[in-house]
């Protein structure tokens, strides 16, 4: 975790004029007009140091294979495609999705044909093949394969947790990514056991990748400001466990926490169908069943999910 806070003055470079500034956003705006709502959790990045530094920290390099969510007026997108890299975008709002192609010629003439873009809800989307192809991807690799490395955006803040797992539950081919989300979800998703934070997002995240926080993000490079402080969340990705079905171990997670004050025993007593059984499930996962929640890793979780889906366990425990 880091309390560096990264704002417009910390640009390395000047602006440039394939990136978009506060005047820019607020024309195409205009243009639209379009309003940010709260409804879609819209923040625009008016701020090219800021995107630079998001592409930056996201190793995203000449011809890697990304997919943004929430691309909003472009500012994060035109950035991914200054770095070189073909990008996928979802965009819940058709306005803002209509318009993107356009900017993307406007600001950045030749790199259209490293994007595409889709108009719909993140949580649709099921797997690669929902997402849109860009078109340069299709001449240099086989057509329709485009599955992509990396998630790069800036996720509104009302459903940021949600759609950042469905990404990572539902495209494989995921090897990392960052994402700007709200400080305090930054702080859950990268939180580790024991400590105040750590909690169903922190285990969740950590069953698909080593999640780090990175830098705060100033206030001051969004359209409208929020009231809210924003930071970086970096993962890089590892293969989830394959002994064990993930929706077994994020039924114990979601139990374990649901009433986080109480001890295992108790909180996994709904979930085992009685305290005796939670109890006599977590000793023979070698846990105590007076620890709580935040103490257990995500192998943890992954070891009692084990052990109460062993049919020698469910025999040991009918003779006892």
């Amino acid at each position: 975790m880091t309390d560096e806070t990264f704002s417009a003055a910390d640009t390395e470079n000047p602006p440039s004029p394939t990136l978009l500034g506060p005047t820019q956003i607020r024309a195409i705006a205009a243009e639209l007009g379009v309003s940010p709502t709260k409804t879609l959790g819209q923040n625009f990045v008016h701020d090219p140091g800021t995107v630079r530094r998001i592409v930056r920290e996201a190793r995203i390099s000449p011809g890697s294979a990304v997919t943004e969510v929430g691309p909003g007026l472009g500012s994060l997108t035109l950035a991914i495609l200054e770095a070189g890299a073909f990008c996928s975008a979802v965009e819940i709002d058709p306005v803002l999705a209509g318009r993107l192609r356009a900017t993307v010629k406007e600001y950045m003439p030749g790199a259209e044909e490293n994007f595409a873009v889709k108009n719909c809800d993140a949580m649709t989307v099921k797997n690669a093949a929902d997402l849109a192809e860009p078109p340069g991807w299709g001449k240099l690799h086989a057509p329709h394969s485009f599955s992509p490395a990396y998630l790069v955006a800036n996720l509104p803040y009302n459903v940021a947790v949600p759609i950042l797992l469905t990404f990572l539950s539902r495209l494989p081919s995921l090897v990392g990514g960052t994402v700007m989300v709200q400080a305090e979800v930054a702080d859950r998703l990268a939180a580790h056991r024991g400590s105040k934070t750590y909690g169903i997002p922190s285990v969740k995240a950590a069953w698909y990748a080593d999640v780090r926080r990175g830098m705060k993000i100033s206030r001051n490079v969004f359209w409208p400001v929020p009231n809210v402080d924003s930071a970086l969340v970096h993962f890089t990705c590892h293969a989830p466990c394959a002994d064990v079905p993930r929706e077994r171990v994020f039924s114990i997670v979601d139990a374990a926490f649901a009433q986080r004050r109480k001890t295992l025993r108790a909180a996994l007593s709904p979930w085992a169908g009685n305290a005796r059984r939670a109890e006599l499930i977590l000793r023979q996962a070698g846990i105590d069943p007076a620890l709580r929640g935040e103490k257990l890793s995500v192998e943890d979780f992954a070891q009692i999910a084990r052990v109460s889906l062993d049919p020698r366990f469910e025999t040991q425990s009918a003779a006892g």
